[in-house]
């Protein structure tokens, strides 16, 4: 079998440090908001290039968080709206509509399938306060033309960055290119913690102290509360293993770089639709996306010849349950998309001969 990715390989690499990272914090009696957490929010910042980094529990609640402090601060009231991509992961939508703000979907490019600035301007009300922009499968946005669109109309930009972590846009770390930025560090992420955890970057010292109170019951001193809070910390354990797989992020983001040259070099099925690359260092792979006519028959056979593949994701967020009013909506491309797209193995621990079987049977699938 190969599988999609293989995280017991991923962190069998760095077991030692690992250990020794567990037992520092177990010896140091200290488990939450300490040492290790501060010391990972000052590495992070500085890796992503901003002034500030506050831990959370998870990615979905450093969106959450973001935005509620925009809320704090008078930035956005409840009924406000959001632009945000259709073909994102539901996290996205999840972290508007939880603030009572409202989400408004706009189509991705067919191309990169990231939001499509050209479709933007036509979606802005007098209610719009903010573009939440997505960096799907680890590519970073056209993020120029959505801040020379912020910029005319005073919107925030929110980046929504749990799959791109350490890609660059002309020489900015993404979570430094607008306002804030939402990162997850889910154990499958590129920065994968050992359980849930998440960041915000931002350079807005006003809003990172904001966010910092709401994170933590809402005090900005112990016992002292300025807003009806709720708990959502990066806990040190989870800080003190990030640290360590931070100091390996960019070793294996260059690794799946060659992984993704690898498919793109080797695969030539003309029913394939291969991904499109903006600019090598703004694509870190999270995930290598295909995209299929046949998709789920390109599944079954695969996995038949023991290829373990993932599809992201099945089913679009405006036709979920959960958002039962947008259900009747259409959006044509993002429909597409999603009916089409199959995630291949990716990840720094796959070896380039399972590279090129996986490839091998792509090409083989259709004769």
């Amino acid at each position: 079998m190969i599988p999609f990715l293989d995280l017991k390989g991923i962190n069998a690499q760095y077991r030692q440090e690992l250990s020794t990272a567990v037992s520092r914090v177990i010896d140091s009696g200290w488990y939450i908001l300490g040492d290790e957490l501060e010391q990972f929010e000052q590495e992070f910042a500085q890796y992503c290039q901003t002034a500030f980094c506050v831990g959370v529990a998870n990615g979905l609640d450093a969106l959450i968080l973001i935005l509620r402090a925009y809320k704090e601060m008078g930035v956005m009231e409840e009924g406000d709206e959001v632009i945000v991509p259709a073909n994102t992961y539901i996290a996205s939508i999840l972290a508007i509509s939880e603030n009572k703000l409202k989400p408004i979907l706009v189509e991705p490019d067919p191309e990169t399938y990231n939001l499509n600035p050209a479709q933007i301007e036509q979606h802005i009300t007098k209610r719009t306060k903010a573009i939440l922009t997505v960096h799907l499968y680890g590519q970073v946005t056209c993020m120029d033309d959505i801040k020379a669109i912020a910029v005319q109309y005073n919107l925030k930009v929110i980046e929504d960055c749990a799959q791109a972590h350490g890609a660059l846009y002309k020489g900015g770390k993404v979570g430094s290119i607008g306002d804030a930025a939402g990162f997850s560090f889910y154990p499958g992420k590129i920065l994968g913690a050992l359980g849930d955890a998440g960041a915000v970057t931002t350079s807005d010292a006003e809003l990172a102290t904001t966010i910092r109170a709401i994170s933590n019951y809402g005090s900005h001193e112990k016992y002292k509360n300025l807003y009806k809070g709720v708990n959502s910390r990066l806990d040190e354990m989870q800080a003190a293993l990030l640290r360590v797989k931070l100091s390996y992020l960019d070793k294996e983001i260059e690794y799946r770089r060659q992984v993704a040259s690898y498919y793109l070099q080797r695969i030539a099925n003309p029913l394939i639709k291969l991904p499109k690359v903006t600019a090598v260092e703004a694509h870190v792979w999270h995930l290598f996306v295909i995209r299929c006519h046949e998709r789920n028959k390109l599944q079954d056979y695969l996995k038949s010849h023991g290829v373990q593949t993932v599809i992201h994701y099945p089913v679009p967020p405006h036709k979920q349950s959960a958002y039962e009013e947008l259900n009747n909506f259409s959006y044509p491309v993002t429909e597409k998309i999603h009916e089409q797209v199959l995630s291949l193995p990716i990840g720094p621990c796959i070896n380039l001969d399972d590279v090129g079987k996986v490839s091998d049977l792509v090409n083989d699938f259709f004769s």
